[in-house]
């Protein structure tokens, strides 16, 4: 890392469970690339003050993470049609004064069911109704899933975020089965929920592929059901990889190549 100078850019994220992952990521690639940058975690006490720093300080960029993915919205100045398009923001880009929010968490979830090749003819379980599920749901739907449920137990967030996409809601799981399940709430992340499996071990075994977008840690207990269960998975350390490299190049200009996005993940991770 570059010894911190006055001319030094600063990014930072903005979470209320923060951690290292992004900064890692983010530092990694500064200090492969040359580039006078650094990157820190931040947990808001109050998310008007953090955002309004954000302008007044000059700071390039920032990551948002849950649970500031919506309430951010009025806070910015322009909404990147990847943010408007779902009401749902992980990334503000300071141009002068000027913050701009993004979504890059769509362009991930699109880019792994894609790379993973899951069929949209199956049948979905989307577990949660928060930002990280509308960009999930945006990506079902323009994929071309249709036969999709979501399961959230907010029964105004739920059936909203359903009849957005023309998706069906239930709220608990209970006994319904599908092929695909994903789980888009803190259950199984790190801290007080990292025990809590998302789905009961008999909806694993009736699925075909499973989704934990939790990233902290990334062998959660739904992942590693699945795994025993000998099921396919796509886990929150992928979606990560690429919501954080797409995030780096609105900072930077950069695009770093495949294998520096492969050693900067690692690195998050250790």
């Amino acid at each position: 890392m570059p010894i911190l100078n006055k001319d030094m850019t600063l990014c930072i994220s903005l979470a209320a469970r923060p951690s290292n992952i992004g900064t890692r990521f983010h530092n990694y690639l500064y200090d492969q690339l040359g580039l006078n940058y650094i990157y820190k975690a931040f947990a808001p006490v109050d998310l008007g003050q953090a955002v309004a720093g954000i302008r007044g300080l000059g700071i390039r960029g920032a990551a948002v993470s849950m649970p500031y993915k919506e309430a951010v919205i009025e806070l910015v100045d322009v909404m990147d049609p990847s943010a408007s398009a779902i009401d749902s923001v992980n990334t503000i880009v300071n141009d002068g004064g000027v913050l701009t929010a993004y979504n890059t968490d769509y362009l991930a979830i699109a880019r792994l069911l894609a790379e993973h090749r899951v069929d949209p003819a199956l049948s979905v379980l989307l577990r949660g109704s928060g930002g990280m599920a509308k960009a999930v749901a945006a990506a079902l739907r323009d994929a071309g899933f249709t036969a999709v449920t979501i399961v959230a137990r907010n029964e105004g967030s739920g059936r909203t975020l359903a009849g957005l996409y023309g998706f069906g809601w239930l709220p608990e799981v209970g006994a319904a089965t599908a092929d695909l399940l994903v789980n888009v709430t803190p259950l199984g992340m790190a801290g007080a929920d990292a025990q809590v499996q998302s789905f009961e071990d008999a909806t694993v075994a009736a699925a075909a592929v499973v989704f934990d977008v939790v990233a902290l840690p990334s062998e959660t207990p739904l992942v590693r059901a699945a795994r025993a269960a000998g099921k396919p998975v796509i886990t929150g350390a992928e979606v990560i990889a690429i919501q954080a490299e797409e995030q780096f190049v609105l900072y930077t200009g950069v695009r770093p190549t495949p294998e520096q996005v492969r050693e900067a993940s690692e690195f998050s991770r250790q």
